[in-house]
């Protein structure tokens, strides 16, 4: 099985790539699952294209920025609807002001990808849409982790 990490990036502290390696090492050592990192995706486009800058590009050269971002896009739904099994989620403030997570999840859903959210907002600041899209809605890692066990050990 393999889990596609989403969440906020662009506006996330280190580009949220805390969680996602707590989260791949949690998957890799209790389910043996594996997980599509998009940081770290996003890490070897940029060295293949020499765009440490691109952010930059989006005032600078906004054709360019568009072109990189669109390859991002691209690899990022490509690995969501044909390489991964399910989404872990990070809804947080930071996902607000981004649209990846946000289509990431809505293909997840059309292609029938479960769909496991860790929110961290009030349920009244918690999308409608985003949250008919998931599968299961957690208030924290512990409580993901536990339904994660449940749901794929009694899978085997």
């Amino acid at each position: 099985m393999i889990a596609y990490l989403s969440g906020a990036i662009e506006n996330a502290p280190n580009d949220g790539k805390e969680w996602r390696l707590d989260i791949s090492n949690w998957l890799k050592s209790n389910l043996s699952h594996s997980s599509i990192n998009p940081v770290a995706h996003t890490e070897e486009l940029v060295k293949k294209y020499n765009a440490q800058n691109f952010r930059n590009w989006k005032k600078n050269d906004p054709d360019k920025f568009k072109s990189f971002i669109r390859m991002i896009i691209k690899q990022d739904l490509e690995f969501v609807i044909n390489k991964s099994d399910y989404l872990i989620v990070v809804w947080d403030k930071n996902v607000l002001k981004g649209g990846g997570t946000h289509g990431e999840i809505t293909m997840a859903y059309w292609y029938k990808k479960p769909i496991y959210i860790v929110n961290t907002l009030p349920i009244d600041d918690f999308s409608a849409w985003i949250y008919a899209c998931s599968a299961n809605v957690y208030s924290s890692f512990d409580e993901l982790k536990i339904d994660l066990l449940k749901i794929y050990l009694n899978n085997k």
